[in-house]
């Protein structure tokens, strides 16, 4: 019992590993399974330029290094990948916690300047806020209502959104993806 507990670990651990995909100049073009980057690595449509620490796919007779980066062997024009301006995506933006307290409970969205005095709904005038520190706020900014803010809002890459897919184990794609913050 204990060899089918440990294959089937080793399975799902597989089964939920992604793979970085960089264009023929090395830029990021997207993630993929584990399944897919070896099927194009085996059949020449991409080389693997990093491998999963140490980590084989094994067959009957082959073991074969887990891919972690791959490249593709021609290039592929992709349209310009931006990030959406989504409730969620700016909660990611910021780590998912309050930019003034630093909680992460009861978030909610906070226009940097209010709305009421035209302010934009954009990347850069909004921030994650929990509801105590933005009924706190009120309709001020956050210099008049002394509060400071822990981030400057931005606009975050599409790398940075890739970065956070799975979060901050695999290593071995921070070089391709560049700085956590823009």
């Amino acid at each position: 019992m204990p060899v089918v507990k440990i294959k089937l670990w080793v399975y799902l651990f597989i089964v939920n590993s992604r793979v970085l995909v960089l264009n023929q100049d090395f830029s990021p073009l997207m993630v993929c399974s584990v399944e897919r980057a070896f099927v194009m690595v085996y059949l020449n449509k991409s080389e693997m330029v990093r491998s999963a620490n140490g980590h084989k796919l094994r067959t009957v007779s082959h073991a074969y290094p887990m891919p972690s980066v791959i490249r593709l062997n021609r290039y592929v024009h992709a349209p310009y990948k931006g990030v959406t301006l989504t409730r969620q995506n700016i909660f990611k933006r910021d780590n998912f916690e309050c930019q003034y307290c630093g909680i992460r409970r009861d978030l909610t969205l906070d226009h940097v300047m209010p709305s009421s005095r035209g302010g934009t709904h954009s990347w850069q005038n909004l921030t994650t806020a929990c509801k105590r520190c933005n009924a706190k706020k009120g309709d001020y900014t956050p210099d008049e209502a002394n509060m400071i803010l822990r981030h400057k809002p931005f606009k975050p890459t599409y790398a940075l959104f890739l970065r956070d897919i799975t979060g901050s184990a695999h290593n071995e794609w921070d070089e391709f993806l560049g700085a956590k913050s823009a």
